[in-house]
């Protein structure tokens, strides 16, 4: 006999699937890797994107002022903090959040960590000065709260029992970051942002100035290439740790990190290619190239689940 399913149950399905749709939607690089998880596991990562997604739409939305985007996000921070306080809420985004946390056993502070990573940027903006970090460790907070910390969100997924995973998945989520901000040189400055540390550009005799207001399409200096290829090295280090976070997690997740590492690493390779040329044009990963990887992936779920 078919069991009937209940309304609740019905409600969180629907919202899983509209998290899932954001996901396909927006994850680029990260929906490759989703697609070789099993169906729970996968939908708790969409939600959790879905999640992120909508507090980097309201700190992004640049036709308000900072100060209002900050105002927007804090209010929006408060609805959650209330749905996890009193468990019932009619957004499906935020249902779906609440049962992935519970199933996975994912702790709130992560969560207000991730918000706290998208605010960084709104608690800098100024209409004049631009959006700079003077060392490594200051950018290295930055890739933490926008990076790291949705790395440790995963591995409460993906599942783990070593605690020396934790560690890795933070050091993994830098060198995820690292790769977005040389993809990135380009985009940020025309927004004001300079994520190269200072000190770095300093000993390598770039100046801000160059950065900020160099000709469109003009390729590196050869200081600028010498820069970038520094912090190209740097998170070359941090896959590193990503490799090793691999075996650390659950047999039934680790094609789907497979993917998400060797996406990500290919598109570093694609700015090295480039001779770190991250102004003429943005690097990417073909699709070809990400269909074949997450290909591998679900081969590798498949044959994980043969061996469980």
């Amino acid at each position: 006999m078919t069991r009937t399913e209940s309304s609740d149950e019905r409600t969180l399905r629907q919202a899983y699937a509209i998290c899932r749709a954001i996901a396909r939607r927006e994850a680029r690089n990260f929906y490759y890797a989703f697609i070789a998880l099993p169906e729970p596991r996968r939908n708790a990562i969409c939600a959790v994107y879905a999640f992120m997604r909508r507090a980097d739409d309201i700190s992004d939305d640049e036709t308000l002022p900072p100060e209002v985007r900050r105002e927007h996000l804090d209010k929006w921070l408060a609805d959650w903090h209330a749905v996890c306080a009193s468990g019932r809420t009619v957004d499906p985004v935020f249902r779906a959040v609440q049962d992935a946390t519970q199933r996975f056993g994912i702790p709130l502070a992560l969560l207000d960590e991730l918000v706290a990573g998208t605010a960084m940027d709104l608690n800098r903006a100024s209409n004049r000065a631009p959006d700079t970090y003077a060392t490594f460790a200051d950018l290295y907070r930055y890739c933490y709260l926008v990076a790291s910390v949705v790395g440790l969100v995963c591995i409460r997924i993906f599942g783990y029992s070593d605690a020396a995973a934790e560690k890795l998945a933070e050091e993994t989520g830098v060198a995820f970051q690292l790769t977005n901000i040389l993809r990135d040189v380009a985009e940020d400055t025309a927004r004001n942002r300079v994520y190269l540390p200072l000190d770095d550009m300093a000993r390598h005799g770039v100046s801000l100035d160059e950065v900020l207001h160099r000709k469109a399409g003009m390729p590196p200096t050869a200081k600028e290439r010498a820069l970038l290829k520094e912090i190209a090295g740097r998170a070359e280090e941090f896959y590193g740790s990503a490799r090793r976070l691999v075996p650390l997690i659950d047999r039934e997740s680790r094609p789907a990190l497979r993917v998400l590492v060797s996406i990500y690493h290919a598109l570093l390779e694609r700015i090295r290619a480039a001779d770190y040329d991250v102004f003429s044009r943005r690097a990417s990963v073909p699709v070809a190239r990400k269909l074949a990887i997450a290909g591998a992936g679900l081969a590798g779920m498949a044959w994980a689940r043969f061996l469980s």
